[in-house]
């Protein structure tokens, strides 16, 4: 055989799972597709010395594997965008507010919230994060979307517009079409320290590498160095005790003692895979991403703080949300329900357009930036999504074998479990090395 160990794409996950591989004394190869590590993370430098991510930026406080791997990679992390001075702003079609409470509130609406709130973070704490399907509600509560369940419980028009403008600025996927059940389970995983919000910002984007999220990447693969093939895209796997066979698509094949997939699931589901286990490909096929795309926008300042606004924003135009990643440099999401829309934009128009989204909330100085940047995951071959989407019924179809391995093939990534999307790629990727470690 070729090779103890096989990779099948070189973003964190692969990457992660890669690295303490070859810790391990495996004889490792990373195969990917592009002709760059890093995945959904990635970034470029401006002419003075500013680095812009492109893809993955924030973590949380309860995103442990990640922070550790950052830490055994010699980098350091820094408070994200939740220390920025100024307040949040929401825009929807009839006006814009700064701070709480949205300017669609009415008298009541505040306590209806609170009141939600509470009763969604209790439910919560019945659910483990690790085994959903142990709940005796669960098929009830993955039956029902979130919004359909706030409705059940009371909500005004008002604050189901509250939940689902904050639930389309993470570019997930409406929470009319979102699994009550994920949610919770999502919840579950990092619970806000007070429990005063479903999502809390700073529980779950509260850091970031200083040097970069992209470098997190860049530095595992510059490890790696030669055990990392670039522009190889595969189109088979046959995976079997006595040895595993990936073919490239340029012709070649290559053996393997084991497999460890960490491709999303869009791209994995283009791949022949055959001694896998029905059920197990299945689950894996039944999975789907949040078709979504990023914006960013660089300025030479940060020019919004003048309005005492900190560049977070919850949004329903094209774009769902901003915030300021580096100083002067403003990031975007577009959620996939308005993602139709960016693509149907002229290309020489969506530079303009996407301003003036921008424009709305924070002024002219919107439409001049040193330079702007657009990645589209949704359409994206090898990404096509985002983050991980659960609609209702996905949880209980896609069951118990999620994230689970029949060796020698290991599956990883940031799909195997919502608690940050590179949180879930290092925790998985490393999990599945030390599964193929065990395993020998």
């Amino acid at each position: 055989m070729n090779h103890d160990v096989i990779v099948l794409g070189a973003g964190l996950a692969g990457l992660a799972a890669a690295r303490d591989l070859a810790a391990g004394g495996a004889d490792v190869l990373v195969i990917e597709a592009r002709d760059r590590v890093g995945g959904r993370v990635e970034q470029t430098e401006l002419p003075d010395g500013r680095l812009v991510q492109l893809g993955g930026e924030v973590a949380g406080w309860a995103h442990t594997a990640y922070l550790t791997l950052v830490e055994e990679l010699g980098l350091s992390i820094v408070p994200s965008y939740v220390a920025e001075p100024g307040f949040m702003a929401r825009a929807t079609p009839e006006g814009i507010s700064a701070g709480d409470p949205p300017h669609w509130f009415g008298a009541a609406d505040d306590a209806c919230h609170r009141r939600l709130t509470a009763a969604f973070t209790a439910l919560a704490h019945s659910v483990d994060p690790d085994d959903p399907w142990s709940h005796p509600e669960a098929a009830a509560l993955d039956a029902l979307s979130v919004a359909e369940w706030l409705r059940s419980e009371g909500a005004s028009h008002a604050v189901v517009r509250l939940w689902e403008i904050g639930q389309l600025a993470l570019a997930s996927g409406s929470y009319e079409r979102t699994s009550l059940l994920s949610a919770l389970r999502k919840h579950a995983a990092v619970p806000g320290g007070d429990e005063t919000d479903h999502y809390d910002y700073e529980d779950w984007e509260g850091l970031r590498v200083a040097e970069g999220s992209a470098t997190v990447a860049l530095r595992m693969a510059d490890a790696l160095a030669q055990r990392i093939r670039l522009g190889a895209p595969v189109d088979e796997v046959a995976v079997r005790r006595g040895g595993c066979t990936v073919h490239l698509a340029g012709g070649e094949t290559l053996t393997a003692g084991a497999v460890v997939s960490a491709l999303p699931v869009g791209p994995l589901r283009r791949l022949t895979v055959t001694g896998v286990s029905d059920a197990r490909l299945a689950s894996l096929h039944r999975q789907r991403q949040a078709v979504a795309a990023k914006f960013v926008a660089a300025y030479d300042k940060p020019f919004w703080r003048a309005s005492e606004l900190s560049g977070l924003s919850e949004c329903e135009g094209v774009l769902g949300s901003t915030w300021p990643q580096n100083e002067g440099i403003l990031s975007a999401l577009v959620p996939p329900e308005r993602y139709g829309v960016l693509l149907g934009m002229p290309e020489a128009l969506r530079e303009h357009e996407l301003l003036g989204d921008i424009a709305r909330l924070y002024g002219e100085e919107a439409h001049s930036p040193l330079s702007t940047y657009t990645r589209m995951w949704g359409t994206d071959p090898f990404t096509q999504g985002y983050v991980t989407q659960w609609t209702p019924g996905d949880v209980m179809a896609v069951g118990p074998l999620h994230a689970t391995h029949e060796p020698p093939f290991y599956v990883c990534g940031s799909d195997q479990w919502v608690a940050g999307y590179m949180e879930g790629a290092v925790r998985t990727g490393r999990a599945a090395a030390k599964e193929a470690l065990t395993r020998g």
